[in-house]
């Protein structure tokens, strides 16, 4: 039998979860088992933009649901994701490690399904909560870890998940499968659409019919939906966490026709994304209506998740936290994040440390404990959420993290500002980066050689538009060291030219 598994009686708990009790004796041992814990549920946009969300400043968009919960609550308006694409955004946001302490730093596909797995010994956010008596549950795309693996999700503090293990399969909402525990769940899309195909070589692009083999029939975001939602019936009467990492809006361009029509009214100047321009993802007549109706259905998954915790009278009990994985996609002829105005006044976008690639929007809602209407220009990080949970639990957060708690910021306290806030990725040429107050200090195209300081002053000049490094020599130097002193070498992800590159194995 592993140490990590208990394949005798799946009722009894593992060696590891007893491990990770053991971390919070007090809490576990004080703890008033007549009085309810409330339950928590962490919600994350896949690639949303800073200014996607009409409250962040978006016009075309319509999201009703989370605009209401953002009145409900606090935005946090300086909020970073954990890196600038999918899994080590992800990995900071489960084990509250920043970039350059995380093991996972980048995509890293492994065959035949999955990524890069988070070893056993990784303490994830759902392991401290299971931990603590919770039942914890995962809908949506996990990404750290392929099925069977030490990064299963299943294997790394969720008693429930439902969707897709594997990122490359999450390119298609309308697949042949999802995952339910560990079990293969067969959808009714016969063929499956792929998420990466072009038109057929005789088609016409400028007609519709040519893009109907691209339209399935089972939605797997209503599949996902569904589970979520009977995860949290099945468990009203005890503390919960329900981890909601849905898919939306990366594409491909995949939505049913009932979302899309309000945007095809509009009228819209929308030019076809046919593919023929190379890589991409499946083509569709009218993007910019599919991505706006992506956004809008995904609301509406939310709005069923806020309505049930009404139905059932949680909603007082429910700590609710939305954010996004990183910034809006850079594919231009899929995405026009010039005419939604996806980030802004931001520089950057998905795949960069500038602003647009990792400021992301943020609502958390805590009723009695945030106030309504509120914002914070606090700057906050992924790797602030778990000890933030654990704090807003009553549970002990003094753990080893490089996270800070927010809960002063969020319950309207005085809070001095963090030290520093570190991001470092080996992809996309190499970056590195760090905030220090209105300072940050950033570099790029490392993997050629480039070492090259550019420092901005983000209160004055938040579009990173002009580099002031050579009047600030001391700052930069200051900076440098400091990110030097955050990174720690990764063999599986170097940062060069510091780091020595992953030795592949000899075939």
């Amino acid at each position: 039998m592993s140490l990590f598994t208990n394949d005798k009686d799946p009722t009894m708990p593992t060696l590891k979860t007893v491990i990770v009790a053991l971390l919070f004796p007090l809490t576990l041992w004080s703890m008033d088992v007549d009085a309810r814990q409330p339950n928590v549920i962490l919600i994350v946009a896949d690639d949303l933009g800073y200014r996607e969300l009409g409250s962040f400043g978006q016009k075309r968009i319509q999201t009703p649901y989370l605009d209401e919960l953002a009145r409900q609550g606090m935005r946090l308006t300086q909020h970073y994701s954990g890196n600038a694409v999918c899994a080590p955004s992800r990995c900071v946001l489960m084990t509250a490690k920043h970039p350059g302490n995380a093991w996972v730093r980048n995509n890293r596909e492994l065959k035949p399904e999955g990524q890069q797995p988070i070893p056993a010994a990784e303490i994830t956010l759902g392991e401290r909560l299971q931990a603590l008596g919770y039942k914890t549950g995962a809908f949506g795309k996990w990404g750290l870890g392929g099925p069977g693996s030490e990064g299963d999700p299943i294997n790394q503090g969720f008693d429930r998940f439902f969707g897709y293990n594997c990122q490359r399969h999450a390119h298609t909402y309308y697949p042949s499968y999802l995952w339910s525990d560990d079990q293969r769940i067969p959808l009714d899309n016969d063929p499956p659409v792929p998420g990466h195909a072009g038109l057929a070589p005789d088609a016409d692009p400028n007609d519709p019919k040519s893009y109907e083999p691209f339209q399935g029939q089972d939605y797997a975001p209503d599949r996902i939906n569904e589970q979520a939602l009977k995860f949290i019936r099945e468990h009203k009467d005890e503390p919960f966490f329900l981890y909601y990492p849905t898919i939306i809006p990366h594409v491909a361009l995949h939505v049913p026709d009932e979302e899309l029509e309000p945007y095809l009214a509009k009228g819209w100047n929308d030019p076809p994304f046919s593919r023929a321009q190379g890589f991409g993802y499946t083509p569709h007549f009218t993007p910019r209506a599919a991505y706006a109706a992506m956004i809008t259905r995904m609301d509406r998954y939310i709005g069923n998740v806020l309505s049930v915790l009404d139905d059932l009278e949680l909603s007082k009990d429910t700590i609710v936290i939305f954010s996004s994985d990183n910034g809006t996609t850079h594919l231009k002829q899929e995405v026009d994040y010039d005419f939604f105005e996806s980030v802004g006044e931001l520089r950057g976008l998905k795949g960069s440390l500038y602003e647009g690639g990792i400021r992301v929007p943020c609502i958390v809602r805590w009723p009695g404990h945030v106030e309504s209407g509120s914002e914070s220009d606090f700057v906050s990080g992924f790797e602030d959420w778990t000890p933030t949970i654990l704090e807003m639990i009553e549970a002990d957060h003094n753990i080893d993290s490089d996270g800070v708690s927010l809960v002063p910021t969020l319950t309207g306290q005085d809070q001095s500002p963090r030290d520093y806030l570190y991001r470092e990725f080996s992809g996309y040429g190499g970056q590195q980066s760090i905030r220090s107050g209105n300072w940050k200090a950033i570099r790029t195209g490392m993997n050629r050689g480039n070492v090259k300081v550019q420092l901005y002053n983000l209160k004055d000049d938040v579009s990173e538009s002009t580099d002031v490094a050579k009047e600030h020599p001391e700052l930069v130097e200051k900076l440098t060291a400091m990110m030097m002193e955050q990174h720690q070498p990764s063999e599986l992800y170097p940062l060069r030219p510091f780091d020595a590159p992953a030795q592949r194995p000899r075939r």
